[in-house]
């Protein structure tokens, strides 16, 4: 099966755990059923500068990031390091993580969450 450009995007602008301002995710599966019951979450997510994702812990599932473009402050489970293009974090469950975009450009992720 192939996903053309045009209908896979699914665009919802948000604001998660309490970050500033807003993200942009655009599924690439579009539900559990597409990951065979082992996830929930592919996608491509944008993430403006001063923007971010709020810092959350997961529970029963592990999410991964892989940093397609741009340059983010990342908490990984209370550490602070830079993260930029080509990086990949990985949370597992029990553990958390947050990312606020810094620089100039959008920070572009491929966020990745499978089920335990």
């Amino acid at each position: 099966m192939i996903r053309r450009s045009n209908e896979k995007v699914v665009e919802r602008p948000e604001r998660k755990f309490g970050a500033p301002g807003f993200i942009t995710v655009r599924n690439l599966i579009n539900d559990n059923a597409e990951l065979n019951g082992k996830g929930r979450v592919f996608a491509h997510t944008t993430v403006l500068p001063g923007n971010g994702i709020g810092y959350h812990e997961h529970h029963g599932d592990t999410e991964i990031y892989y940093v397609y473009s741009g340059k983010g402050e990342y908490n990984d489970n209370g550490t602070i390091t830079t993260i930029e293009a080509g990086d990949v974090t990985f949370t597992p469950s029990g553990t958390g993580h947050g990312v606020t975009c810094i620089g100039d450009e959008p920070l572009e992720l491929i966020a990745l969450i499978l089920f335990d």
